[in-house]
């Protein structure tokens, strides 16, 4: 087998690299996070250059991938995700789920949610996650609003900023597992679709894994509303990721959210 040359590890490398910077908030805030030369990894992206071992090794950590991406194109690499789903110990009780979640039943593309807030509520949460489908499972991914990072007292970058979840069907509904890098915090979400004109509409709870505490909740009613892959509509919803009012709801959010009710 012929080694590879250097332009052919360069472009790999770059090619691997424009993949994995789709999943943050922007190149700049990523360069920001890393550490790194915007102007420098741009060149990276380009194939035109190579990083040092310390930068490689930075960049590694942060996208939780191995060197292997200077190697093989980033699908083809086996992250073992697949694997541990088809565990004997539990493929009977939770791979079914996510196999069966097909695009009929919840579409690819953003969805718009919003719930009550955790940390004061009087104030709602209004965010932007991406649906998207790979290696026959089905996973989201957004970032929390800058502002309720701040409110929880919690640097508001991108890295920590990020969450991604694993979706799967449920009897009459559909279930989340979400959770930000390392595992910092992580919530369940449950939703089922409920009649609506265009039908884009999912309604249900999310519970967060904090301990008990009588000063904060740990579930809220959440609605999901599809956009697709509308340009106006995420540019819209993106704006106005963050904490809102009441009065900034539209009325079909806050019948659904039935906020003067106990959660039961």
């Amino acid at each position: 087998m012929t080694p590879p040359s250097p332009s052919e590890l360069r472009n790999t490398l770059g090619a691997n690299l424009r993949e994995l910077a789709k999943s943050t908030e922007s190149v700049s805030a990523l360069c920001r996070d890393l550490g790194i030369n915007r102007t420098q990894f741009n060149r990276y992206l380009n194939g035109e250059s190579f990083p040092r071992p310390d930068v490689l090794f930075r960049i590694c950590q942060y996208f939780k991938v191995d060197a292997r991406i200077i190697l093989e194109p980033l699908d083809e690499i086996d992250t073992g995700s697949t694997a541990l789903l088809a565990h004997p110990e539990i493929s009977d009780f939770l791979l079914g789920g996510v196999v069966q979640l097909q695009e009929s039943i919840f579409p690819s593309g953003f969805y718009r949610f919003v719930r009550r807030s955790f940390v004061d509520d009087s104030l709602f949460i209004q965010g932007l996650v991406y649906v998207y489908r790979k290696d026959d499972a089905v996973f989201l991914r957004g970032f929390e609003a800058k502002d309720a990072m701040a409110q929880q007292g919690l640097p508001a970058t991108a890295q920590n900023r990020e969450f991604r979840g694993l979706l799967m069907a449920q009897e009459g509904g559909v279930s989340a597992l979400v959770s930000r890098r390392n595992s910092l915090t992580t919530s369940f979400n449950y939703f089922a679709q409920v009649p609506s004109f265009q039908n884009n509409y999912w309604v249900g709870y999310t519970v967060r894994t904090v301990r008990e505490n009588t000063s904060s909740s740990r579930v809220a009613r959440l609605v999901y509303e599809y956009l697709g892959r509308d340009g106006a509509k995420v540019r819209a919803a993106a704006r106005n990721c963050g904490f809102c009012s009441e009065a900034d709801l539209v009325p079909y959010e806050i019948k659904q959210l039935r906020i003067d009710e106990p959660f039961f």
